[in-house]
Parts: C-alpha cells; structure tokens; sequence
C-alpha cells in the first residue's frame, strides 16, 4: 500500500511506446482505471517522442532514459512495455527506488534473470504485478472455482489445443527483432502461448513434474525461433498434459480439456461445457461389477457471468493493490512459473530427452547465449549481452 493512506491516487509512468505501451496509455487517458494519473513516458525513440507530443497531455513528461523514469519523483509506479529481454533489469531498478512495479508478459525470457527479478521484489516492500490480462477472463476464473473447490475431483489429463494464434511473414518482417533469438529469446511460447501456460498452470493449480516437447524452428515461416511446439507432461499425482500451438494455421483452434475423477471440462468457442459424473470414476469402478459399463454423466454448459476487463482490469487491481491492499489477481512473482515451461519445452527439443522442471538455469542460459550469439538480430538489449 501507498505510505500515506490519505492518499488516492497513484502516479505512474510507462516505459516503452510500442504496440502494448500505447493500448495500455490509451485506457488510462479515457479515466477507465480508477485511482491512476499518468505523469510520465519513456521511449528512446524519436517517433515515440513525436508521437507523446501528439497523442498526451502536456503536462506529462517525456523521458528518453527509463532509469531516469525510475529515478523521478513524479511517480509512484511503473508500467513496463519494453522489449523481453528487459523486463527483470528495469523491475529491479524500479524495486531499488522503492516504485511499484506492473511489467507485461513474459516476465523475461529465462529464468535464471526473473528468480533474480523476484528475490529482489521479495526484499523490497511495493506492489508488483504481471500483465496476465486472461486471468481476468470470467471463463478461466469459473474453471479454476470448479476445479479448487473439488467439484472435477482429482485432475487425471489435460489437452490443451492452442493454435489460432496466427502469425504471417509480413508480421514477422515488421521488425528486425521480431521472432529473433537476440530480439526476443523465443517464439510462439513466449510471445504467444505465455497466456495459456500460464492458465494451464494457474487453473488446475500444479505444475508438471517434467516434460518431453518438440519444437519446430522458422516451420512454413522464414524466422528462427520456435512456431510450432507439441509438449507431452507428466505431474507428481500421476495426471498426464498434451499442449499444442503453432503460429502457421488457419483456421484455428483453441480447445481445454481438463478430465477429473468426477468427470470432465472443455472450454471451446467461448464456451464451458461439463460432463459430470452422478458417481466418481473411481467408486463407480470399485462397485461396478458388470462387463461393460460406466458411471451416469450430465453434460451442461455452464452460465458464465461477470465480464472480461482484459488489461485493464489487470491494471485497475494492481492500482487497488497499491491504494486499498486488494490481493493481486495476476502476482509478478508466479510470472516464472509460465517462462519455466516454454524453457523446459526448448531445452527437451535441444536435447532431445525428457527435462525435470527444476532443471538447470544457468545451464539453459548458457544454451540459450549460444543462440543469440549466431542470431541474426545483433543490436544490443538490457540483457548483459
């Protein structure tokens, strides 16, 4: 919370002018986060600058330095947009000023640089939030209620099917660090499907023991990084997970199934459909004394209510975060938990075996640095590369 209680309304700063910076300054310049001013921007960027004259009010300032953002008494919190790579760096100095922090996903790109991140939130005493914008989503936070409450009993599978993430050439041509080893340290899984692994992982609430993926680099598309990934998990409790994306296909389809002792969930088309078992499979098949048979199941579609604030509503709880302690949707801290599976899915392809989620970080920062060195994205980033 702020220091002084009195106080309500928090200042923020936005670094970063891109695509995300601009559709976040946009809500904010429309009132829609309560309790929020904007008092500052930085981009290094002539355009960018051009374009704060234009689209601002004059009395927010411009920097070309974010740490000099950072280091500035007009604000109380910043909002991270920049490049992936950056993310952990600039939380951390914004932790050191003692400035509350929002970064957009992914949290970074390895996770040896967001554990850093995240030791150092630890120590400090502000408010720090991840951009998991589909958390809010009325759909996922009904899965997850059915789920922790019990009523889809003990997970036994999941399916994710996620490939209506579509991406052509021209995307990728539009800039030289796009889908890049140097630029942005991954593809599809971190700067697409970061949202699902993170659902994936935030709804049945657990995290696979380990996993076998294959991933496919530039397949159908002149880029080098991964745009096409099927992933194979096992967890602790014996459940078993499929995950599939690309970024080539069209149409597309995005289809959860999450099977349960008490029966089943699929979410499809905007929908949540669930088979529930009268009886659980397991009593069933303890009592059940015939040759074939199976428990009595009623398929429903469940009412989903409430509606979907996508980032703003991510924004709005970390400003009520700060002002009134509202616990955080979307913690900066579980930001890891997302960057750990797309990293343990890369290191299984490059090594071609399974990978225990407690892998080796450091031994996956030092494959990954291999891969930026031939990369053909070579301007310098806040990576200490």
């Amino acid at each position: 919370m702020m220091e002084d209680d009195n106080v309500n309304e928090v200042r923020v700063g936005v670094i970063g002018l891109g695509n995300m910076g601009k559709g976040h300054i946009g809500y904010m310049l429309e009132n829609k986060v309560k309790g929020l001013e904007l008092t500052a921007v930085a981009d290094k960027s002539q355009a960018a600058r051009e374009w704060a004259e234009q689209n601002l009010p004059a009395e927010t300032t411009f920097f070309t330095d974010p740490y000099e953002l950072i280091a500035s008494p007009l604000i109380d919190a910043v909002l991270i947009c920049t490049p992936h790579y950056s993310h952990p760096e600039l939380a951390i100095a914004c932790f050191e000023k003692n400035k509350h922090v929002l970064i957009e996903k992914p949290a970074g790109v390895y996770t040896k640089q967001i554990r850093e991140m995240n030791e150092a939130a630890a120590k400090s005493d502000v408010v720090f939030a991840i951009m998991y914008n589909q958390r809010t989503n009325p759909l996922y936070q009904k899965l997850k209620e059915l789920i922790d409450s019990g009523e889809l009993g003990e997970i036994r599978r999941t399916n994710w099917i996620i490939t209506n993430w579509f991406r052509s050439q021209s995307y990728y041509d539009s800039g030289t660090w796009r889908a890049t080893w140097g630029g942005e340290g991954s593809g599809v899984l971190l700067n697409q499907v970061i949202h699902q692994l993170d659902l994936w992982q935030w709804t049945i609430g657990m995290m696979p023991k380990r996993l076998r993926a294959f991933c496919y680099f530039g397949k159908h598309r002149q880029i080098e990084v991964e745009n096409e990934v099927t992933a194979y998990a096992e967890y602790e409790n014996g459940a078993t997970g499929i995950f599939v994306t690309t970024t080539a296909e069209a149409p597309g389809t995005n289809r959860f199934e999450i099977a349960g002792t008490k029966g089943k969930i699929v979410i499809e088309d905007g929908k949540l459909t669930f088979s529930r078992l009268r009886v659980s499979e397991p009593e069933f098949n303890e009592s059940f004394k015939g040759g074939f048979g199976s428990p009595e199941c009623w398929t429903f579609e469940v009412p989903i209510k409430g509606e979907y604030p996508d980032h703003r509503g991510i924004t709005q709880n970390w400003i009520n975060a700060i002002l009134h302690n509202e616990p955080l949707l979307a913690p900066g801290a579980e930001g890891i938990k997302g960057v750990m599976l797309a990293n343990a899915m890369l290191l299984s392809t490059w090594e071609d075996n399974w990978i225990e989620l407690d892998f080796d970080e450091e031994h996956y920062w030092n494959q990954l640095k291999k891969r930026i060195e031939t990369s053909n994205y070579k301007e310098e980033v806040i990576h200490g590369v």
